[in-house]
């Protein structure tokens, strides 16, 4: 590793935006190695639908944290905090710099910050004893509780997310201890330029909208019916998301694949406002580059290599 490139580099912002190609083309400048921080590409038999690099992409430079498991199976933040920091120390054993790449913000922000957050399984009947609650007693009673137990982490999460507020009761149930006492602080963890992507947002939802074709085209229809034949739930789990939802209404014959298509759309566009809400145009600590700039390959080559 040379000395002018970091142990890590980030590479965020929402989705369509060309996350893919630019780190691997630092990886090779750098010669560097990517680690995978999307949520979805983490499971199996998802290729076409989470965007996965393509075989090709993967021969080009070493690729981690993909495929790791069924679509049937849980992947918790603690489970990827624990892979991404021990990948991370493998990379740089190397000499080279991981290039850590994604747009789930949990994921890079815990890491970029050095989170340290416990494998708490989920507990099944804890959760649906407090979803009955909140259905009951509205989620600000829940959110309450969790200020009255630990308002460092309430005053982190926002009380209508009753599903983090939750999360964070079952770590203490679990552990007994306070959520927050598993979070670092943000001069903790890897410290490495944080290069985000970002557009006009119409640009951006016609570029979605061009890729969602383009994924039908390649096969996505195919893609989703083969995990239900293989006795997936489209749309529960880690398939509850934009185009497996979809495709699995059309294959219940609940929707026309038009329809299909054009609900995947929409919900991607929402999925791309979620993302801005976790990686702001505000942030500080984001060094946010146009991803239609015809020098962005060289603009993150300078920021990454400390030259820019």
């Amino acid at each position: 590793m040379s000395d002018k490139a970091p142990e890590v580099i980030f590479v965020v912002g929402p989705t369509a935006t060309g996350k893919t190609r630019l780190s691997i083309e630092l990886a090779q400048r750098l010669n560097g190695e990517i680690v995978n921080a999307d949520s979805r590409q983490v499971y199996l038999h998802m290729e076409i639908g989470t965007a996965k690099p393509s075989p090709h992409e993967r021969s080009l430079v070493p690729h981690h944290l993909f495929d790791l498991l069924p679509p049937s199976d849980n992947f918790s933040l603690g489970s990827f905090l624990n892979l991404a920091k021990s990948t991370i120390q493998q990379v740089n054993s190397r000499g080279s710099p991981a290039i850590v790449c994604g747009g789930t913000g949990q994921y890079i922000w815990a890491l970029y910050e050095g989170w340290d957050v416990p494998e708490v399984p989920p507990d099944e009947e804890f959760r649906r004893k407090l979803e009955a609650e909140a259905a009951e007693l509205g989620g600000e009673a829940l959110y309450e509780r969790l200020n009255s137990i630990d308002p460092e982490r309430a005053n982190t999460l926002d009380a209508r997310n009753v599903r983090r507020v939750i999360r964070a009761l079952e770590i203490h149930h679990a552990t007994g201890l306070q959520p927050s006492a598993f979070q670092g602080d943000a001069g903790e963890g890897k410290k490495g330029p944080v290069i985000g992507l970002t557009m006009d947002r119409d640009r951006l939802y016609e570029r979605i909208d061009a890729r969602v074709d383009q994924m039908m085209a390649d096969g996505f229809l195919e893609e989703a019916s083969n995990l239900q034949s293989m006795g997936y739930a489209l749309g529960e789990g880690p398939l509850a998301c934009p185009g497996y939802r979809e495709l699995g209404q059309y294959l219940k014959g609940e929707i026309s694949l038009q329809e299909a298509r054009q609900r995947t759309k929409f919900q991607t566009h929402r999925l791309a406002r979620r993302q801005y809400t976790w990686f702001k145009p505000s942030d500080p600590r984001i060094n946010w580059l146009s991803a239609e700039d015809p020098d962005l390959a060289e603009a993150a080559f300078n920021l990454s290599s400390g030259t820019a």
